[in-house]
């Protein structure tokens, strides 16, 4: 269950520092800091939130989007934070902002070996679309990838 301190807000530059401390933490090949940065304060097809606990960025998520179709670029969650629903309800969020957005497809790429992220993406109603061999540059690893289409706002 989510504790009830965690805050989603969208990113903004005063949360990047912190946004790259997580994709350090969790991520075998990070994104650079300059990289999050662009994405959180330079693009207009880009949308982030965070989870604050404190005023402290404990995770984040985002997308890239074009026309009527979206990409999770990235979903992290501080190691300590993890298995207390706020990956979940990240996505939850990112999904209805899609939806209001008029977005109709939503995409992602996951490690074929996570299986705690395959498993949270099929919850949520994604499916694997297709594979992507040797993805992943650190180790070669293939990606799944996935989508879902959206249903239309009423």
């Amino acid at each position: 269950m989510i504790d009830n301190d965690v805050m989603f807000v969208r990113a903004a530059e005063e949360h990047v520092a912190q946004m790259h401390e997580i994709e350090l933490e969790v991520f075998p090949t990070p994104w650079s800091y300059e990289s999050l940065e662009q994405d959180v304060c330079g693009h207009e097809i880009a949308y982030y939130i965070v989870g604050l606990v404190n005023g402290r960025v404990v995770s984040y998520a985002g997308f890239w989007f074009v026309l009527d179709e979206a990409h999770i670029t990235n979903v992290a969650v501080k190691t300590e934070y993890r298995r207390k629903g706020i990956g979940r309800k990240m996505m939850e969020l990112l999904l209805e902002k899609a939806q209001e957005m008029g977005i109709i497809t939503v995409s992602l790429e996951v490690r074929v070996s996570n299986k705690a992220a395959r498993d949270l993406y099929k919850s949520l109603g994604f499916s694997v679309a297709g594979l992507r061999k040797k993805y992943y540059a650190n180790n070669d690893e293939d990606a799944l990838l996935m989508s879902k289409i959206m249903e239309p706002m009423k």
